[in-house]
C-alpha cells in the first residue's frame, strides 16, 4: 500500500528517526504504525549491537531524590555533544528517577524497570541510541536510603560531569549541599580516618618507612616522622579532616558539627573515571571523512 507523507511525519515525530527510515518502516509493515514502531525498535537493537564495541566514556551523572530514597547514576555516551542534548538528558532523568523509586540491585535489574507503560529502561536506551546515532549505556548507579532524622545533600558540577550525594545525621539541606559541594570538589576517599582499611593503612606505613630521608635516624625519631606523615596522609583522604572548601580555617567535621550534624556517608561519581577514552586527532578525523 502507498504510504502518505502524513504517516511518515507522524512516525518521525514519535521516534525522531530520519524520513527514509520512517518511510522504510511503514512500507515494510504495510502502513501499520504500531508494527512500524516495532520494526524501528528492532532496527534500533541492531544499531545498538553494532555500536557495542565503541567506547562510551562521555555522558552525565545525575542524582534523583524521592523522600528517603536517592540514587546517583552515570549514563554514558560516545561524545559530550550527545550528552548535552535534550534526548539524552530526558533519558537520564527517567533512568535516575526509576532507579531511586524501585531500588534495583544491579544494572541488569535496572534495565528491566519500566520507563513508561510501553517500554523498559533498556528499550528507552535503545531508542535513544537509535535517535542519536551513538552508543548510550547505563554504566553504574548507587541507591542510598536515609531515615527521617537524616538529610540528603546533592551537588552537580558543570551540569553533571561530577555528581555527589551526601547523607547527614541532623543538620539541614543547606549544610548537606555544602558538604556535597566539598565532596565534588576535593574528592575524599573516606568519611573518617577510622574507616580506612587496616591493610591499606599498613601498606602506607610500610611505604613511608622506606623513604630515603629516614635512613640513619634513631628508631624513635623515625617512628615520630612516620606517624606525622601518616596523619597528614589520613587527613588528605578523610572527609572529616579536610579543610572545608568554603572556609579553609575549619575542617569539614568542624563545620558540620557547628550545624549540629554529622556526616554519615557520601558517594561521588565523575563521568568516565576509570574508563579508557578514545582520543581522535580532529584533522585525521576530517581527512578520513573526505577520502
Amino acid at each position: 500500500m502507498a504510504v502518505t507523507a502524513a504517516q511518515v511525519k507522524a512516525l518521525r515525530e514519535k521516534t525522531g528517526v530520519g524520513i527514509m527510515d520512517a518511510k522504510k518502516a511503514l512500507v515494510a509493515t504495510d502502513g501499520d504504525e504500531a508494527k512500524a514502531l516495532d520494526f524501528l525498535r528492532e532496527k534500533g537493537i541492531a544499531k545498538a549491537e553494532k555500536k557495542s564495541d565503541r567506547i562510551a566514556a562521555e555522558g552525565l551523572t545525575e542524582v534523583a531524590i524521592h523522600g528517603n530514597k536517592a540514587a546517583i547514576v552515570e549514563l554514558n555516551s560516545e561524545t559530550d555533544f550527545v550528552a548535552s542534548n535534550d534526548t539524552f538528558k530526558d533519558l537520564l532523568q527517567t533512568v535516575s528517577d526509576q532507579i531511586a523509586l524501585e531500588e534495583p540491585a544491579t544494572v541488569e535489574d535496572a534495565l528491566k524497570l519500566k520507563a513508561n507503560d510501553n517500554e523498559t529502561l533498556s528499550d528507552a536506551i535503545i531508542s535513544a541510541t537509535q535517535v542519536t546515532g551513538e552508543k548510550i549505556s547505563l554504566r553504574r548507579f548507587q541507591v542510598v536510603d536515609k531515615t527521617d532524622d537524616q538529610v540528603f545533600g546533592s551537588y552537580l558540577h558543570m551540569g553533571g560531569s561530577i555528581a555527589s550525594l551526601v547523607v547527614l545525621e541532623g543538620g539541614d539541606a543547606e549544610t548537606a549541599k555544602d558538604v556535597a559541594m566539598h565532596v565534588a570538589a576535593i574528592n575524599p576517599e573516606y568519611v573518617d580516618r577510622t574507616d580506612v582499611p587496616a591493610d591499606r593503612l599498613n601498606h602506607e606505613k610500610d611505604v613511608l618507612s622506606k623513604e630515603d630521608d629516614l635512613a640513619g635516624k634513631p628508631d624513635n625519631i623515625k617512628e615520630k616522622m612516620i606517624d606525622g606523615r601518616l596523619n597528614k596522609w589520613l587527613a588528605e583522604i578523610s572527609l572529616n579532616d579536610q579543610p572545608f572548601v568554603k572556609d579553609g580555617d575549619q575542617t569539614v567535621d568542624q563545620y558540620v558539627s557547628s550545624k549540629n550534624a554529622k556526616v554519615v556517608s557520601f558517594v561521588r561519581y565523575q563521568v568516565g573515571e576509570g574508563m579508557e577514552k578514545k582520543s581522535d586527532d580532529f584533522v585525521d578525523e576530517v581527512m578520513g571523512q573526505i577520502k
